[in-house]
């Protein structure tokens, strides 16, 4: 193990001091946890960085240094890296595991400059690393600079949640908004014929449309932004056909009016999955209502429920137009555009696919798509198989 550094400054630095503190401190004071089992380094670390205003919080060990931190948290925290008991690395691990803390940035102090030990102390979560004696212009400039990064992101972060907040709060009320046009349209489309004006018909009927369209895609933005920001899922055991059952029903009769016939093959057994039901109901919906909106009329949907290995297995195949290896590249990304077009006139938003990509794999499960152009295009996703029967 390297020698503890002795409390001192390099040579010629005692009259730099003065004008590198003399700078404005940009970042505003901070709160800086500095733990070092020497206390007279932490003085030297005190008197450097106090006179930019900042607040010194001290701890001689690991231990203390997590306690500190669960009391107070830091901007910053410095941190020794061989130190007896905790050493640096380990308290940066802790740090990092814990969800309050792992963004604090750390930067590490030793004298030791061994390269395998500077990049272990990197690869534990640090963010810089300081050797020991300190050149005072050294230090307030990486501690400067990290301050500014934690600013940044912190401002960052701020202005996400306020965009999601404002953007949350206008699609909510433009849904309710559209639902009701939506549905007064579809009556006015029923009704309009009696009229026999076949401008008015159009009008109602591109009302329909659009307001069918917006709501489209407010659904799948509103569903690709909780996919975004982390949400919890409640796995169960589920029949995956009767999920499946249930979402054909609700395509029924949009098949029906293209003349599309729905083939399922679901086995006598229940095939049990561990899922959960929401996240599934949306993966079954994406999926099914993209392999109607691409297939002609008088085509045919193949739905097949089986076991696979420790794996339950859904796929879903339509007679459409398939995708191109270009498409193939880029099926999964938000907004991506493929060669492909609904052939109902309906609406596409081009985050489907990956909204059910995430879905199915927060839920522990793999999707795949197997397609030829011109031959149809085949969606595989396979979850965990559960052990009882729901």
């Amino acid at each position: 193990m390297s020698p503890k550094a002795q409390p001192k400054v390099a040579p010629g630095e005692q009259n730099q001091a003065s004008p590198v503190s003399a700078q404005l401190n940009e970042t505003g004071p901070a709160q800086i946890l500095v733990v070092d089992d020497q206390p007279a380094n932490i003085q030297i670390v005190g008197r450097v960085l106090g006179k930019l205003g900042h607040e010194i919080i001290p701890a001689t060990d690991g231990a203390t240094a997590l306690k500190r931190v669960r009391l107070r948290m830091p901007d910053l925290i410095l941190l020794d890296l061989l130190m007896p008991g905790l050493d640096g690395c380990e308290v940066c691990r802790q740090l990092k595991l814990n969800p309050d803390w792992k963004d604090i940035p750390v930067i590490f102090l030793s004298a030791a400059d061994d390269k395998d030990l500077i990049v272990r102390a990197l690869n534990s979560g640090g963010v810089d690393y300081i050797t020991k004696p300190f050149n005072h212009a050294e230090l307030l400039s990486r501690v400067r600079t990290q301050l500014a990064l934690k600013t940044a992101r912190d401002r960052l972060q701020q202005l996400i949640e306020d965009k999601d907040e404002v953007l949350g709060m206008l699609a909510h009320d433009l849904t309710n908004q559209l639902v009701g046009l939506n549905m007064s349209a579809g009556v006015l489309c029923r009704q309009i014929t009696r009229f026999q004006d076949e401008r008015v018909t159009q009008l109602a009927e591109n009302c329909f449309r659009t307001s069918g369209q917006s709501l489209m895609f407010l659904k799948d933005f509103l569903a690709n932004s909780k996919t975004d920001h982390g949400f919890t899922l409640e796995s169960r055991a589920v029949n995956l056909a009767d999920f499946a059952a249930a979402a054909i029903a609700q395509y029924q009769e949009v098949a029906a009016q293209k003349q599309i016939r729905i083939q399922t093959d679901f086995p006598a057994a229940a095939v049990t999955a561990l899922a959960d039901a929401s996240a599934l109901d949306q993966v079954l919906d994406n999926l099914i209502s993209n392999a109607l909106k691409f297939s002609a009329r008088d085509k045919q949907v193949f739905i097949t429920i089986r076991s696979a290995g420790h794996r339950a297995e859904c796929v879903i195949r339509d007679e459409g137009p398939g995708f191109t290896a270009e498409d193939k590249v880029k099926m999964f990304r938000r907004y991506g555009r493929l060669s492909a077009r609904p052939t109902g006139g309906e609406p596409s938003t081009g985050l489907g696919l990956s909204i059910v990509r995430k879905l199915v794999q927060a839920m522990d499960g793999e999707l795949s798509c197997e397609s030829i152009p011109e031959k149809g295009a085949t969606f595989i996703f396979r979850l965990p198989l559960a052990m009882t029967t729901p």
